[in-house]
């Protein structure tokens, strides 16, 4: 595995090898040993499945009490995934980054603890799935405004397809986030 680091320190892609054939492919997607060796130890207790329809924006999705580091990939379709930094303390606070994760080119996104995550989806559907460093707790989820002028994120689309929950979003300024 090929291991790049972001702008955002913390967020990193992870590129596995893959071995192609006529038959089809294999590929190694998480190997703990491998990403402690490369300096990024943590423990996954939880894996979800997305499936979403093209013009579908998910996000942006964090909590305040038991925070989660993601390692996000998509195995159907095509999805812009983004990353934005919530801790207050951090220089890159508001800042966000963001990737294209196809079936075709494999990559994974890992965003530590600390920041808020979503995605819109690019190809006809998309099936997302990652692994979560803790449990997914209801009552501490929060969402971001997902077009929110002060953070910026060119989602190369105006009209999304949202939920209520994420159309209703708050604003950087009026989040709660992480110290």
């Amino acid at each position: 595995m090929q291991f790049e680091h972001t702008s955002l320190p913390g967020v990193m892609l992870v590129r596995p090898r893959v071995f192609a054939d006529p038959r089809g492919f294999f590929m190694e997607t998480y190997h703990q040993q491998t990403f402690d060796a490369a300096g990024f130890s943590m423990r996954f207790v939880q894996d979800n499945h997305s499936q979403s329809v093209r013009g579908t924006l998910r996000g942006l999705h964090y909590q305040l009490n038991q925070p989660q580091g993601k390692l996000v990939r998509v195995v159907r379709g095509e999805i812009f995934d983004v990353a934005v930094d919530l801790r207050r303390s951090s220089v890159h606070f508001g800042r966000w980054i963001g990737t294209s994760l196809s079936e075709g080119n494999y990559v994974q996104m890992y965003m530590p603890p600390g920041f808020a995550h979503g995605f819109y989806v690019t190809s006809e559907t998309a099936d997302v799935v990652y692994k979560c460093t803790d449990f997914y707790d209801p009552a501490s989820e929060r969402t971001l405004l997902w077009n929110d002028p002060d953070v910026g994120i060119d989602w190369g689309a105006d009209h999304p397809l949202l939920s209520q929950k994420d159309a209703d979003g708050s604003r950087l300024r009026d989040a709660e986030c992480y110290a």
